[in-house]
């Protein structure tokens, strides 16, 4: 089950039903979907995508997913998940455009690294980005993420594998 996370200004919960319009009205923006997974779909695709939150995420216990909420509004998606790019589990995060520039993606994107190495016990946690994202390669490299290859994708574009090791008690490296 995914579990609530809280950092000072942002609450990551599981999806309830009734997030829908708000999911499909965050991924519909272009400004968002252009850098998560495939780029834009259609709104049947992402309503679609929520209703697989629930009938194959949650109901499988497969990974964490997180609505996440500002004051009580949903501006952003996060979720942690064992994918075939980088062998292990990588973070996905995005928030609505209201919401960039004032620190979130970096609130965000460190709670749910600190709940792969905590909770998850990972040694390891990934990202893929975009190589044209420069806002979240610059963000992940001030969280300690470093570039490990690139990927060249079917329609020639490039996405950059970063990882992020988790310090052993002693300071060094695992």
């Amino acid at each position: 089950m995914t579990p609530t996370l809280r950092t000072e200004r942002l609450l990551l919960e599981p999806y309830a039903p009734e997030d829908e319009e708000g999911f499909v009205a965050l991924f519909q923006d272009t400004r968002v979907s252009r850098w998560i997974g495939d780029g834009p779909a259609s709104e049947a695709s992402d309503r679609a995508l929520f209703g697989r939150i629930f009938t194959k995420v949650y109901a499988g216990g497969l990974f964490d997913v997180w609505a996440v909420r500002r004051d009580g509004l949903l501006i952003g998606h996060a979720e942690i998940k064992p994918t075939d790019t980088v062998g292990d589990h990588e973070i996905v995060y995005a928030l609505a455009p209201t919401a960039w520039g004032s620190g979130l993606g970096t609130e965000l994107a460190e709670a749910v690294v600190a709940h792969g190495f905590g909770t998850l016990g990972l040694t390891e946690v990934y990202a893929t980005v975009a190589a044209p994202n420069e806002a979240s390669l610059t963000l992940l490299g001030r969280l300690g993420f470093e570039h490990v290859r690139d990927v060249t994708e079917d329609d020639g574009g490039t996405t950059r594998v970063l990882v992020r090791r988790r310090a052993a008690a002693d300071g060094s490296l695992p």
